[in-house]
């Protein structure tokens, strides 16, 4: 397929800059796979959930990875921090312009920032280097100082209010520069209640870097490739699937990151023997899912509505089908539904 296929127009006023008051009071169209579509509030999902099924969520936690900076001439510098690199404060960043050199961040820390080209010298990589000094205490400059990474087309700053909703209630291990955001429709209270229904609810870990919103620049998807991204579960958790569908139970998993994780251990793990001595199962995955890809643990999927030519978007044609997913988006737009990471969400079933 090409990615112009996963193409579609959207007017600007349905992107959502802001989350809903209630998180879940989100709209949910639910789509079945003979195609039928309802329009629910997610409150309402588990009306469609059923004891004996399992829901698998993504406990990452979002940290505030956008630094701003100054330059010695006033000149701000808008950053990304993508990953550590060394343990020892220095940073893979995003930015733009020409902003190699000295650089003061934090109010009051001295920096530098350094560019440096792979092997090929087809790209440029930039680096921000933090005195030791302040790297030991850097997590709690970041929560002062730094903002969330809300995406590009929210086109505004971040606030202090981001730091929560911009985060899922159950998110525990810090790491992503992204949130999972099929998940920040759920509250504590839904939850108890999914799991008051039968539904057995586990959780892995999946940080989210820039393999998951990195654009498909290339003609045909199958000459593109995923960046990688670090993920863990518990063995046990795929003990537990194992049984779930023994029993005749589905897999419902929350959002594409979730997903792209369990599918990628999947084959060497189903087998794996109880015996086993490894308790917890860790890596990295650039695995890209697209239509003509075969699930093999993931039965439904709870997720939002992606960017044009995404690879979430890709995704979820490759588990609902192409044509039914571009029919759901066109009467999502019609009918108004907020899109992308703080907007509305989708069951598909």
């Amino acid at each position: 397929m090409k990615t112009a296929d996963f193409d579609f127009d959207l007017p600007h006023e349905l992107i959502a800059s802001l989350p809903s008051k209630k998180r879940d009071y989100s709209r949910m169209l639910v789509l079945h796979r003979d195609g039928t579509v309802e329009h629910k509030r997610f409150f309402e999902i588990t009306d469609f959930l059923e004891k004996g099924d399992m829901m698998l969520m993504n406990n990452t936690k979002v940290f505030p990875a956008r630094v701003i900076g100054k330059k010695a001439g006033g000149q701000t510098v808008d950053m990304l921090l993508v990953r550590e690199t060394n343990g020892k404060g220095t940073w893979e960043i995003l930015c733009k312009g020409n902003v190699d050199g000295p650089v003061t961040v934090f109010d009051d820390v001295n920096a530098e920032i350094e560019s440096h080209y792979s092997g090929d010298q087809a790209e440029k990589k930039r680096y921000l280097r933090i005195p030791e000094s302040a790297a030991a205490g850097l997590n709690d400059l970041l929560w002062k100082y730094g903002y969330m990474p809300l995406p590009p087309y929210i086109k505004r700053m971040p606030e202090d209010a981001d730091k929560e909703r911009y985060q899922t209630v159950y998110a525990e291990r810090q790491g992503s520069i992204a949130a999972p955001t099929a998940g920040l429709h759920f509250t504590d209270r839904l939850i108890n209640k999914i799991r008051d229904k039968g539904i057995c609810v586990r959780f892995l870990t999946l940080h989210i870097g820039t393999g998951t919103f990195k654009p498909v620049r290339c003609e045909s998807l199958e000459d593109h490739r995923m960046d990688a991204e670090y993920f863990e579960l518990n063995k046990s958790v795929m003990q537990e699937l194992r049984e779930v569908r023994r029993r005749g139970g589905r897999l419902i998993s929350v959002g594409t990151t979730t997903t792209r994780a369990l599918e990628s251990v999947w084959d060497g793990l189903k087998d794996e023997s109880p015996d086993s001595p490894r308790t917890s199962i860790s890596g990295v995955t650039d695995i890209f899912i697209y239509p003509g890809y075969r699930f093999k643990a993931v039965d439904c999927l709870l997720t939002n509505f992606h960017l044009p030519r995404s690879t979430p978007l890709m995704l979820v044609s490759a588990l609902a089908g192409f044509d039914k997913i571009s029919r759901a988006y066109r009467e999502a737009v019609a009918m108004d539904y907020r899109f992308f990471s703080y907007g509305d969400a989708m069951l598909i079933l």
